[in-house]
């Protein structure tokens, strides 16, 4: 089952089911009348959503219409809890060495966590808008989960059982912001602005065997201004999985229905692959040759990224955005 967010006049949208192949979807609202909403009544709204789903994906389903990247915000458009994982150390250690900073040995064995905002997601087709070029503007491509309620202190075991659905997602970081930030030992928060997640969400059966219970195995795909930055395989160099993650993030505390979990950046040990994050590339470009060659995000760049299923079909459709300069403008 696919299911996205309709733009309307509410910051939450309307719920859609989206066919199977990403061309039709249908209104869902007379079930539930959002995404966050059927979350917390999962039990009871998954089975008619999925009802729906079947009959659209036969052709059945009355009121059907094209679906439209351009008209959805992300799932979800804003929910309670947004955290993001560090799962490929790869991708840590290089950052870490490009920044000067030491891979703690305790990460090795520890997931790490930041929590992000979660107040203002931005869709799969809306412009990334930064004020300022020098803040060193990156794409980062990562897949995500969303659970139901979880209780304080689950398993690694019964965590898989609170995974009801899965994205892909564009964590946008301001690489030179980062440092300076950092050095106050309080974390991420201005370097992380809006994060834009796929057109669609899907429950983890549309994946068939490319989700192993924990994981999803396939490549994603990232492009910037069309050329290819790398097809890393998100089953692959994975230190911790979702149900890890999970129950890292429920340690001493309940996540509730809607709690997104980021893997963070996707990222394999065999290099040829390519890079899921540009400060990633330059890392290694730095190791090679001495200096980092890549810039990182210009004012009017473009970034797509994708996840295809073995038969080379979109599994949760494009995330595709501009980068536009912001500009404040004072209420009126």
């Amino acid at each position: 089952m696919k299911l996205a967010t309709l733009k309307t006049s509410s910051r939450d949208g309307s719920l859609i089911v989206v066919s199977r192949n990403l061309k039709h979807a249908v209104d869902a609202t007379a079930i539930c009348p959002t995404l966050r909403e059927a979350l917390e009544n999962w039990s009871t709204v998954e089975p008619q959503l999925r009802e729906l789903s079947d009959r659209l994906n036969a052709g059945q389903a009355s009121g059907a219409f094209a679906f439209d990247t351009q008209k959805v915000e992300s799932p979800l458009p804003r929910t309670f809890q947004w955290c993001d994982g560090s799962a490929y150390l790869h991708h840590a250690e290089l950052v870490r060495k490009a920044r000067n900073a030491d891979m703690p040995e305790q990460l090795y064995t520890d997931p790490m966590l930041y929590q992000g905002a979660s107040d203002c997601f931005i869709g799969p087709r809306d412009p990334i808008r930064i004020a300022d070029e020098k803040w060193g503007i990156d794409l980062e491509a990562e897949v995500a989960i969303v659970t139901d309620d979880v209780p304080m202190g689950v398993s690694v075991a019964d965590a898989a059982k609170h995974i009801k659905l899965i994205m892909i997602l564009n964590d946008v970081s301001l690489r030179n912001v980062m440092p300076g930030e950092l050095a106050k030992g309080f974390g991420f928060f201005i370097s992380k602005p809006s994060t834009a997640f796929s057109p669609v969400a899907v429950t983890p059966d549309e994946l068939d065997a490319a989700w192993d219970g924990t994981k999803v195995c396939l490549p994603l795909v990232s492009h910037v201004n069309g050329k290819l930055l790398g097809r890393p395989n998100a089953g692959v160099d994975c230190y911790f999985d979702f149900p890890r993650l999970i129950s890292h993030a429920a340690t001493s505390r309940e996540l509730r229905a809607g709690a997104i979990i980021g893997s963070g950046t996707v990222s394999n040990r065999d290099t040829s692959v390519g890079s899921a994050c540009l400060q990633e590339q330059r890392m290694l470009e730095k190791l090679a040759t001495g200096t980092m060659q890549t810039p990182l995000l210009q004012f009017g760049d473009e970034v797509r990224v994708e996840m295809f299923d073995a038969q080379g079909q979109s599994v949760f459709g494009a995330i595709d955005q501009k980068v536009e300069q912001y500009t404040y403008q004072p209420a009126q």
